[in-house]
C-alpha cells in the first residue's frame, strides 16, 4: 500500500503522508522508497511535502527526510514542507531542521512561494 498521495496543484507536485504516526520500520522503508521515486520521477521541479495528517514520526523518519532533502538539492528540485504540527515542529527546531528545510504553515503558502514571480522569485 502506498504511503504517499501525490497530486499536482498550480504546477507544483504536492505529496501527502497517509499515516498519522510514522513509526513502523517497514512503513518508513516504504516511505523512503516512495520519496526516492518522487525525486527520480518528479511531475514538477517544485515539490511540497504536506504533513497535515502526521501527528508523530520517529527519528528514523527524520533521517529519511534529511536524505530526501539532499537528493532534491542534487536533482535541483525546489522543496518546501508544510502542515507540520506543534509536536513535530518542536523536534524540527531541536534538531535545527528549519535551517535545512524551507517550512511553511500551510500548503497554499508553500505553493505561493514556489510559484513566486519576479526578478528575485
Amino acid at each position: 500500500m502506498s504511503t504517499l498521495i501525490r497530486r499536482e496543484k498550480e504546477g507544483v507536485e504536492v505529496a501527502y503522508f497517509q499515516d498519522t504516526r510514522i513509526i513502523d520500520e517497514s512503513r518508513i522503508e516504504t516511505l523512503g522508497k516512495e520519496l526516492g521515486d518522487l525525486v527520480a520521477n518528479p511531475a514538477s521541479k517544485k515539490i511540497v511535502l504536506n504533513f497535515q495528517n502526521v501527528g508523530f514520526m520517529s527519528s528514523a523518519m527524520l533521517g529519511k527526510l534529511i536524505l530526501f532533502g539532499k537528493k532534491c538539492k542534487e536533482a535541483k528540485l525546489d522543496l518546501r514542507l508544510c502542515g507540520i504540527n506543534a509536536n513535530i515542529d518542536k523536534v524540527f527546531k531541536l534538531m535545527k531542521l528549519e535551517k535545512v528545510f524551507s517550512i511553511d504553515k500551510d500548503e497554499l503558502a508553500s505553493i505561493e512561494k514556489l510559484n513566486k514571480k519576479g526578478w528575485f522569485g
